[in-house]
């Protein structure tokens, strides 16, 4: 059956009011589309109807169901561009069904298992068969989509004005949504899917007196199944964000159980920092009791560390629960704001379908309305037209009455021949008498259908009017979903904005943590300086008799403070908990120990003292220079 066949006179003219053909006003492949929209309306509509009152699954011998094959393949035929091969023409749909498996992964089983069957042969039949298999794992529609949303793709294989780049074929896949009810178990095996001949049967979508009585019930039918579809969609949808919201729970579970083991490696560390803590606080009181008598000097610089150790470790502590706090908030922050998208998330998919679903009804009361237009328009010419004969009639009428009156003019001045043509006046008379009884019924039978396209007219304006009632109630509905849109949108905005404050706060908390471990650093630093004070104390009691013998030979030079001494003299480094200060035992002045490290005997004692690195080398130079 060639492709444009039957669809060119389906739609394509008209018949006048005295039952000739109009020239066709539309654009054929427009007429085309239509057709073939209409036609998979009825084959999809019978299918679903037929399946529900068999009440089983469906086999490949099933009449609507090879019907409905049939009309899918014209459909994707429609438009499809012509390859050229070097032995003849080749027109085939199975190149764009090839295309799902790139835009849809799920699809690539049915491309496999296609391929895998040892009977095909054609393109065509491979096309075929891919359809069953779609029909079977009730993904046709979803694979449909998925191809007319890439035109630019489409557009290698397809005309611009072909049914599959345009809206019907938006509509044909949003049918095709309600095929999901249907169980069908096809063999594709052992059919012979290259060399079926696709020719649609027209008389199984005529209507008879039972189908016009059985309208009521195919229009509830036709509504729990629409019904029975759009919860199917929303237990999709709501399948998909319970999937989402485990993956987030999970997810944040694993997160607030890392916290916590991180929280408890922090206390732990904290339990054992303060038990050194107190460790090194008795020590340094032991210490300190002994050294009390003869170091007062190095008791000052102890009591002013031990000071600011404890102010430090005051604000780590403070700064460590104030983070602690801040992590608290911000989880609960986070988690609020998830379940609230969530929320949001899901009303904007209903939404969206009630918008689909309203779009749906508007195109379909629009067909309608279109279609009471053009009736309209008829009705109108065929008045025009018996408004025309009556006034023929009437002008007959006339001629007759000036052709009588000439009679009775001639009749007064010829007499005579008035006797004569007696008989044909009355002849003529009797004519006349039936002439006028015919017009006197075709006036009354004129009338009267006037009178019945007048009522016919006031019905069709009622009806127009309940349309437009209908049309104004469905945008001021549209208006308020649009509005409820955009607060919806401002919302969403809103809730973004948030989501940046919440990560703005997450850097924020980021840069609290490396505060945190410069501080854990310094700490660190700060019990590596008390232990190194703890050595150098137990080795001050040996130095002491060194000291005292320095300080009875240095009784002349000037012993720096170690108050006014903040910089080293040789390096000018800043003196701190890490970097000690240092008498040099020779000038008397304040180094680091990195710059008095080198100890020599000095006349005032025998005995090796610590000395500067100026000093060193100048007592080395004056022993050399006293060599012999």
């Amino acid at each position: 059956m060639a492709e444009g066949s039957w669809s060119d006179g389906f739609q394509g003219a008209k018949t006048g009011p005295a039952g000739g053909l109009l020239p066709a006003t539309k654009d054929p492949t427009a007429v085309e589309r239509a057709n073939l929209l209409n036609m998979a309306k009825l084959s999809i509509k019978g299918l679903i109807e037929s399946a529900l009152s068999f009440g089983r699954t469906l086999d490949s011998d099933y009449p609507p169901l090879q019907q409905f094959f049939v009309v899918m393949e014209h459909c994707l035929k429609h438009g499809l561009k012509v390859r050229k091969s070097f032995l003849s023409y080749n027109k085939t749909i199975w190149g764009p069904l090839e295309l799902v498996e790139k835009l849809y992964p799920e699809a690539e089983e049915i491309g496999a298992s296609v391929r895998d069957l040892p009977g095909l042969k054609t393109p065509l039949g491979r096309a075929r068969a891919w359809l069953r298999l779609a029909l079977m794992q009730k993904k046709m529609a979803d694979y449909l989509r998925c191809l007319i949303i890439q035109r630019d793709l489409l557009s290698e294989f397809y005309e611009y004005h072909a049914l599959m780049m345009e809206e019907e074929g938006a509509v044909i896949v949003g049918l095709l949504v309600g095929l999901n009810v249907i169980d069908a178990n096809l063999c594709v095996k052992g059919e012979d899917l290259d060399s079926q001949v696709g020719v649609i049967d027209f008389s199984m979508y005529l209507k008879n007196e039972e189908d016009i009585g059985n309208k009521e019930r195919n229009v509830q039918i036709a509504a729990i199944l629409d019904q029975k579809n759009y919860v199917e969609e929303l237990n999709r949808q709501l399948n998909s964000t319970v999937s989402s919201l485990h993956s987030r729970v999970d997810s944040l579970e694993k997160s607030n159980t890392k916290l916590i083991e991180e929280l408890a490696i922090a206390k732990n560390n904290i339990i054992k920092l303060q038990e050194e803590n107190h460790q090194l606080r008795s020590e340094n009181k032991l210490i300190l009791m002994k050294t009390q008598q003869h170091l007062e000097v190095t008791k000052v610089d102890v009591e002013t560390e031990l000071q600011t150790y404890k102010h430090s470790r005051q604000g780590l502590d403070e700064m460590y629960n104030d983070a602690r706090r801040q992590l608290r908030d911000e989880s609960q922050l986070r988690q609020e704001v998830e379940n609230e998208l969530a929320v949001q998330v899901s009303m904007k998919h209903e939404i969206e379908l009630a918008m689909k679903l309203l779009e749906k009804d508007i195109h379909e009361k629009q067909d309608t309305l279109i279609g009471l237009r053009q009736q309209l328009e008829e009705v109108k010419a065929i008045n025009i037209e018996m408004y025309q004969k009556l006034q023929g009639s009437e002008d007959g009428l006339k001629e007759k009455s000036e052709i009588i009156a000439q009679l009775e003019e001639k009749t007064n001045k010829i007499t005579a021949a008035m006797r004569q043509l007696e008989q044909r006046l009355q002849q003529a008379e009797k004519a006349q008498m039936e002439a006028e009884d015919e017009d006197k019924k075709y006036l009354q039978e004129c009338q009267s259908k006037s009178d019945n396209l007048q009522k016919q007219i006031s019905q069709k304006e009622k009806q127009l009017v309940q349309l437009e009632t209908d049309l104004k109630i469905e945008k001021e509905w549209r208006q308020t979903l649009q509005e409820d849109l955009q607060k919806e949108k401002d919302a969403l905005s809103h809730l973004r904005n948030e989501t940046q404050q919440i990560i703005s706060l997450k850097k924020e908390f980021l840069n609290i943590q490396d505060e945190n471990q410069q501080l854990k650093k310094i700490y660190h630093e700060q019990e590596q300086a008390l232990q190194e004070l703890g050595n150098k104390l137990s080795e001050s009691k040996l130095k002491i008799e060194d000291i005292k013998e320095a300080n009875k030979a240095l009784q002349g030079l000037v012993w720096l403070k170690d108050k006014e001494a903040t910089h080293c003299k040789l390096c000018e480094k800043e003196f701190s908990l890490s970097k000690r200060k240092h008498h040099c035992r020779n000038c008397g002045e304040i180094f680091c120990n990195a710059c008095s490290d080198n100890e020599l005997p000095l006349p005032s004692s025998p005995k090796p003292v610590r000395v500067c690195d100026s000093c060193h080398a100048l007592l080395i130079q004056r022993c050399s220079s006293n060599l012999p």
